[in-house]
């Protein structure tokens, strides 16, 4: 018990470590060796396995881990979240149907035979949560590996479909406490599995950073209800960390983008336009410009914002951007970089991207510490972002995504913004005001490649 109270402190202070990114990597260690903490001391305490086996299974899965996180590029990492949580809401599918099949190896049976029927619900709990973490999260990692459209796949119905589901499983559950057949068990498994599916695929990609959150929170949830039903005081820990801290992170993003957690699940985020084809007014006047003109009006200018978002990542334009703002740098400009909570696919896509390149922590800012000095700034150089710079979120209140906060690029004196063709549209499928202002130049290239033509123009 001491040893995993222990790790639960390791834990404690890994998500402390995490919420800064100066502080990210002794975080890192933190949870590492917690979970060593756990592991050792599981084994050492319960019969669980021959050695060899547990070392055996250890070495593979270590393995993948490891290949996986080496071949992994930061821009797939949105999709390799959303696949981790799959195997956790699936080893808790596992956990469960192996306690319902032998129960008396995981003492659970009372003295009538029967599986305690407080550990059926901690059961039945477990397996739903985890069913409906893998399957939900398995939606999620097609939609961000781009093997399915991230647009919201909207069924008739679908609310009433789905809180039908629901109603079934909770019912199920609550039966399963005075009747334990096979049945109950095995129709609450695949009704779990359904309904992850179908609270998925109505979401829209621009509330894809909330999802993956909702599904971290799930899979913590998860363990933490098969924790009691193995009675390791590690797992529920662990879990309720995991569960509590993931709730608290779609909190933020739901905030961030001014809606409701109900309105993120119940899904359409963007249908409006998606149906409507949402495609860009390219007819309206617009001025195009050069990485000449852009590092000419950088090279004058006394303060520059810039603005990232997934096209950078797309483009793995992350490192060349760093350089483009260390020449800036040399030259006396004042950079600094506005990062939104939503920006990417997942919590912090951003704030990773920039780690990885070295960006110093203190010039990446939040939208709420930085936005009021758009009003100020000579450029806002905008790379690979759209709707967290709409203005439409402020004024348009038939835009699918009007409330959501946004970056005032508008405000500043000259915009450069970074996008293959004027044809594409951001997540929600909407245009943006902001391609078409007097004061914006279009730089219609790949991010990396105009950055790297930005530098060579600043240099000479």
């Amino acid at each position: 018990m001491l040893a995993y109270l222990i790790s639960g402190v390791f834990f404690i202070l890994a998500l402390r470590g995490l919420s800064s990114p100066a502080t990210s990597q002794r975080g890192n260690h933190f949870g590492m060796a917690g979970m060593l903490i756990a592991v050792v001391t599981t084994l050492v305490t319960h019969d669980v396995a021959s050695l060899p086996e547990i070392m055996g299974a250890i070495a593979i899965g270590g393995g993948i881990g490891w290949v996986t996180a080496r071949k992994i590029a930061m821009t797939d990492m949105p999709q390799l979240v959303a696949a981790f949580h799959s195997l956790v809401g699936m080893a808790a599918v596992l956990v469960a149907a192996a306690a319902f099949l032998n129960p008396s190896a995981f003492g659970i049976v009372g003295e009538d035979g029967l599986i305690n029927p407080v550990s059926r619900v901690e059961m039945g709990l477990g397996i739903a949560i985890g069913a409906i973490t893998f399957s939900g999260s398995v939606i999620a990692f097609l939609k961000l590996a781009g093997k399915m459209s991230g647009a919201p796949i909207l069924l008739p119905l679908r609310h009433v479909i789905n809180l039908g589901t629901l109603a079934a499983i909770l019912g199920l559950i609550g039966y399963f406490t005075v009747d334990q057949s096979p049945w109950i068990f095995w129709t609450v498994t695949a009704l779990a599995f359904l309904i992850g599916f179908l609270l998925i695929i109505p979401i829209g990609g621009a509330d894809m950073p909330v999802v993956v959150s909702m599904l971290n929170s799930y899979s913590g949830w998860a363990a933490a209800a098969m924790g009691f039903t193995l009675h390791n005081t590690a797992m529920i820990i662990t879990g309720a960390l995991v569960g509590s801290s993931g709730a608290i992170l779609s909190y933020i993003m739901c905030k961030a983008m001014n809606r409701s957690f109900i309105s993120v699940i119940a899904g359409g985020f963007g249908a409006e336009a998606a149906v409507s084809g949402g495609e860009a007014k390219e007819q309206r006047p617009w001025k195009r410009g050069s990485a000449e003109d852009a590092a000419y009006m950088m090279q004058q200018a006394e303060s520059v914002i810039i603005v990232p978002g997934y096209g950078m990542a797309v483009a793995q334009a992350q490192h060349i951007l760093r350089e483009m703002a260390d020449v800036l740098k040399k030259q006396g400009v004042s950079v600094k970089y506005a990062i939104h909570p939503v920006a990417g696919r997942m919590p912090g896509h951003m704030n990773v991207l920039l780690a990885e390149a070295s960006v110093p922590y203190d010039e990446v800012f939040e939208l709420e510490d930085i936005n009021s000095e758009f009003a100020q700034a000579d450029v806002a150089f905008i790379i690979g972002a759209n709707d967290v710079v709409n203005p439409a979120a402020k004024t348009d209140k038939t835009s699918p995504i009007y409330g959501m906060p946004v970056f005032d690029v508008d405000k500043a004196k000259t915009v450069f913004f970074v996008k293959r063709s004027m044809g594409g549209v951001g997540y929600a499928g909407v245009d943006n005001d902001v391609f078409y202002m007097d004061q914006t130049m279009m730089l219609l290239a790949d991010a990396k490649k105009m950055c790297e033509d930005i530098v060579k123009a600043l240099q000479h």
